[in-house]
């Protein structure tokens, strides 16, 4: 006993333990006082403990995509694309906030019990940043849209949430991946070169990016793919150039999980585990999540192929974030330290949980105001194959809950005592076998409302590996909805022909659907995404009208999968609302429909403006109809003497209003200078004198959004002179 108390006031008495001295005094004395393999030890994502100097061991990898991730009991809130759903980056943040309260309580308590495994650290490997180019992609529901603008607020909003607003130390890391030009094919990511045109590059795959840098991201996670040749975990163009050059990024770089060895084993751009660490920590690539740097760093510097000064650098990176979680640092001078296990699941987080899935769900159709429910609805039947499913609430990185409620759970503990309602699966979510007998189509025909839960599921797409009924290592090789479904649908649609029936088609899935034959059929139709722990309460809410649905599409859902450009081309012409062409859109970015109405007036905008000045922007909202509710308000600009290729319409700012049942609402912008800018072929950005036209409505300006029911955007004309 008394050895031990001697050993840790000696281990107090250490420079880089004193938490009064300044950050990188610490980081140097610590830095001094190791060997070349210990350096080395420390870069990897499974740093051991250096007992002689009383540095516990640290894993660095741990998720937090919706929820703390593979680490048992969190909240578990709606998958990432969910989230964006909301356009809401105020809602965002206190998300990540409460993901962040769950993350340093399970930590520490962790820590007590000696616990310092994989999933149990601070240093979180989201948001995924990419853009969800094409919707086949099965990790697009990880992401937060097809959006550059978008996905960066949102983005940053996840960041400000996860890593607090304390001047010294972190709540926890947050990361910014798969840094960069990363959105499939699955099967080809450890070999594939995207080699975009240069303004695709810099207009779309690289804004978001930047944008958590500004805003203090303090990872950044490179893709496993090439870009132009080089491997991202080991590129000039983006690790030096970009990323710490053009950004002045200062925080450490982490490779996807065994990235660097595909540098000699799939990319042949080395020949071998020494060269390949090399590379990549000559590169600025500080952190390895595999195995190349514990197996050949160290040989890597003994041959000359790097320099210890290097292995220092990184090292500093990385300590330099493990100081400022607080990870050597005294607990009671840790403002986070002492975060109860009682904030796990708290009743604040829970009701969080339902208000966020709630403000996800995006309703796409609405005939004759089928929607919502009557409290009194008459005989209800629950069908189709999620709708007591507990997958399509998780998606993927999710955490565990002890209290999941399926749709057909929502909709019973609804239900007031008397109310009938009945529930068959009806059709299995992939091909089923052939059956002459189906009980469900006749039961369907005799409910005054079916509620038929189709669409999608984790097990559907996801990554690579994830997912044990995708086509193609996650992917999907057609975004149609399985056949065997929609023939489920027009059964049912025919038993109730000539009958005063409803037909609610609840679709969950985490990337856009082709479902034109859907549009066809249900009266209703709700898109619900992956929406968490308390999905099946919250799609009750909107169903029976507690809540007035508000989400809005983060991407755009084609009509066919015949419309798309190849996968593996990362070019941008026909894709996504900016490039596509109108007859190859069923439902429009930034769409969504509402239980009142919404009408836009007239835009107010200056009618000139300075190349280099701010743009005030300002519209009033109506709200028309019966009820009070939230409108997304999205703010367009055209570029009207910008040079082609260009964009036919770029998101520019957007904020969620709450307005009042006859109520007026002035919603307000201040549109930057830089957002004026157009991207050249040769990558350049350009802030040019021009006209604009701006946009002011609750979708995207496409004609398809206004024929589905969204309100007529008001329009202006300004000019940006020289």
């Amino acid at each position: 006993m008394k050895k031990n108390v001697t050993s840790r006031k000696k281990e107090k008495g250490l420079p880089f333990l004193n938490p009064d001295l300044p950050l990188e005094d610490r980081i140097e004395d610590l830095i001094g006082r190791l060997t070349v393999e210990e350096k080395c030890s420390q870069l990897r994502y499974n740093a051991p403990a250096i007992d002689r100097l009383g540095i516990p061991a640290y894993n660095w990898w741990n998720e937090a995509l919706h929820g703390v991730g593979r680490n048992g009991r969190a909240t578990v809130f709606p998958q990432a694309i969910g989230l964006a759903a909301t356009w809401d980056a105020e809602l965002i943040e206190r998300i990540a906030a409460a993901i962040a309260d769950e993350a340093r309580a399970k930590h520490h308590a962790a820590a007590r019990r000696g616990a310092r495994g994989q999933y149990q650290g601070l240093t979180f490997w989201s948001p995924n940043v990419n853009i969800f180019r094409d919707p086949r992609w099965g990790r697009g529901q990880e992401t937060w849209g097809e959006d550059p603008f978008l996905t960066g607020e949102l983005g940053a909003a996840f960041v400000r949430g996860l890593q607090g607003h304390d001047p010294k130390y972190l709540k926890v890391a947050a990361c910014a991946k798969h840094y960069a030009v990363h959105s499939g094919p699955e099967g080809q990511r450890h070999t594939f070169d995207a080699r975009p045109p240069l303004k695709d590059f810099r207009e779309t795959y690289l804004p978001a990016f930047q944008r958590l840098v500004e805003e203090g991201v303090e990872s950044v996670m490179g893709a496993y793919n090439c870009v132009y040749g080089e491997p991202c975990n080991g590129s000039k163009l983006l690790l030096e150039d970009i990323l710490r050059g053009e950004w002045g990024f200062q925080g450490h770089v982490v490779s996807d999980c065994w990235a660097i060895r595909d540098f000699h084993v799939h990319h042949g751009v080395t020949k071998s585990a020494e060269e390949s660490a090399a590379l990549a920590i000559r590169r600025g690539c500080d952190l390895n999540c595999g195995n190349t740097y514990c197996d050949a760093l160290v040989g890597a510097v003994l041959a000359g192929l790097c320099t210890e000064a290097d292995v220092d650098r990184a090292l500093r990176r990385l300590l330099r974030t493990r100081i400022r979680l607080g990870l050597f640092d005294p607990p009671e001078r840790v403002p986070y330290a002492s975060t109860s296990m009682r904030v796990v699941r708290c009743a604040k987080h829970v009701r969080l949980a339902r208000e966020a899935a709630a403000a996800s769900i995006v309703l796409l159709k609405n005939d004759s105001s089928a929607l919502p429910l009557p409290a009194r609805a008459g005989r209800l039947f629950v069908t189709g194959p999620f709708a007591a499913d507990l997958n399509v609430l998780l998606g993927n990185y999710y955490g565990l809950s002890d209290r999941m409620c399926t749709l057909l759970e929502g909709i019973t503990d609804h239900l007031p005592e008397g109310t009938a309602i009945d529930y068959r699966m009806g059709c299995p979510p992939s091909e089923p076998p052939k059956s002459p007998v189906n009980w469900a189509i006749g039961e369907a025909a005799s409910a005054d409302t079916v509620i038929a839960a189709m669409g999608i599921s984790p097990l559907m797409e996801g990554e690579e590996g994830e997912s044990p009924l995708a086509a193609n290592h996650g992917d999907r090789d057609r975004i149609e909805l399985p056949v065997h479904q929609v023939e489920f649908l027009w059964r049912i649609r025919e038993k109730q022909a000539g009958m005063k029936k409803r037909l609610v088609v609840v679709l969950f899935g985490g990337s856009p659907l082709a479902v034109p034959e859907v549009q066809e059929l249900a009266d209703a139709i709700l898109w619900v995404g992956y929406p968490g722990e308390a999905g099946g309460a919250a799609i009750t809410d909107v169903l029976f009208g507690e809540v007035s649905p508000s989400g809005r599409l983060p991407f755009t859902m084609p009509r066919s999968t015949d419309v798309l450009p190849p996968f593996d081309d990362y070019a941008m012409a026909g894709r996504t609302y900016r490039y596509m062409d109108d007859a190859s859109i069923l439902y429009p970015f930034g769409f969504g429909l509402s239980y009142t109405r919404f009408s836009y007036e007239a835009a107010e905008v200056s009618p000139q403006v300075g190349r280099d000045e701010p743009l005030w922007v300002a519209a009033a909202v109506r709200n028309s109809g019966p009820r009070a509710a939230h409108e997304v308000v999205q703010v367009y600009l055209c570029g009207e003497d910008e040079p082609a290729p260009a964009p036919r319409y770029r998101l520019v700012a957007f904020q969620r209003v709450w307005i009042e049942a006859g109520e007026t609402a002035r919603v307000e912008f201040v549109i930057v200078p830089r957002a004026r800018e157009y991207v050249a072929a040769d990558g350049s950005r350009i802030r040019a004198p021009g006209r604009f036209r701006l946009y002011i409505g609750g979708a995207s300006p496409l004609p398809a959004s206004v024929a589905l029911g969204a309100p007529a955007p008001a329009e202006a004309v300004f000019e940006v002179a020289d």
